[in-house]
């Protein structure tokens, strides 16, 4: 059985082991009923702790790869019930065959490195990625978005414009104050899209005319949140003395919802707003900003006539 740890490596060693060992088995490189190195001799030869290895071998016990023979050792078990593979592990198998045949053929890595790098930049992208310096508007933006489109949305600082690892295979998405910004930071072979906010006026429209016998609340966790909402229903005509601020960070934020008739918040705070309590979402990000994300995913989806 050929395994190999890598102990600088950020994946767990106890992960890595544990991979190699199942993959050795899909491949028939370990054959049903061949017993497996003890504990303590797979210990000693990757400078590991026995209770590691130990772990690896009960998770595969119990995920029916493996067979623990007390007294007799570790076996591949021969009837196997083993889990379905997951979609990480089924693309492990992929690689380790991509990597078995490069070997046969002789290939050298750095030919197989060069390759896949090729053949990765001509893939199109399979998520968005929205750069954002600001982390309460990255979560707030995320929980706009992510309910809309189909790809996976991630979300990350103005440092992944200098991390082309992470820009990869992502169509980054930037907020309009931040267009110049990345713009100026981003490497050249990337795009992005600009996304578009919602007009206060949208925002406003079932709020006109301002009532005056009401109490609101705005709440937000995002602190630009609070001070652009007041400033839009106080032009709008609102009251200043009948608007009630809560900071979603501060603990007890709540308790002030009893007495207002409505909760102007951002789509993630929406989530925690009492259910007796009316929550009004004022969404930043325009309807035809959402309309081209998904005309994107459509684009990219559509085969080739």
């Amino acid at each position: 059985m050929r395994l190999w740890i890598s102990h600088r490596s950020e994946v767990p060693i106890r992960e890595q082991l544990a991979t190699q060992i199942v993959l050795s088995i899909l491949s028939a490189d370990l054959k049903p009923g061949a017993r497996l190195p003890s504990t303590r001799e797979l210990a000693r030869r990757f400078r590991i702790h026995p209770n590691t290895v130990s772990a690896v071998y009960r998770e595969l016990e119990n995920n029916g790869w493996l067979e623990l023979r007390r007294g007799s050792g570790v076996y591949i078990r021969k009837n196997s019930n083993a889990k379905p593979l997951s979609p990480e592990l089924g693309l492990d198998h992929l690689i380790a065959d991509l990597f078995r045949s490069a070997r046969e053929l002789r290939v050298p890595l750095s030919a197989v490195r060069a390759r896949l790098r090729y053949w990765l930049d001509l893939q199109p992208p399979d998520h968005f990625l929205l750069i954002e310096p600001d982390a309460e508007l990255r979560e707030i933006v995320l929980a706009e978005i992510k309910p809309t489109v189909t790809f996976p949305v991630k979300a990350v600082d103005l440092a992944a414009c200098e991390a082309p690892e992470v820009l990869h295979g992502s169509m980054p998405l930037v907020l309009p104050s931040k267009v110049d910004t990345v713009r100026a930071k981003l490497p050249a072979q990337f795009d992005f899209i600009p996304l578009r906010l919602r007009s206060v006026t949208d925002s406003l429209a079932s709020w006109m005319p301002a009532r005056q016998d009401v109490l609101v609340a705005i709440a937000s966790r995002w602190p630009d949140f609070l001070k652009r909402a007041q400033t839009m229903l106080i032009a709008a005509g609102f009251d200043p003395d009948c608007l009630i601020f809560c900071d979603v960070r501060e603990p007890g934020w709540q308790k002030s919802m009893s007495q207002v008739a409505g909760v102007i918040c951002d789509s993630l705070t929406a989530t925690r707003v009492p259910k007796s309590c009316r929550a009004i979402i004022f969404p930043l990000l325009s309807e035809d900003s959402i309309a081209e994300l998904r005309q994107y995913e459509e684009f990219v989806r559509k085969p080739l006539a």
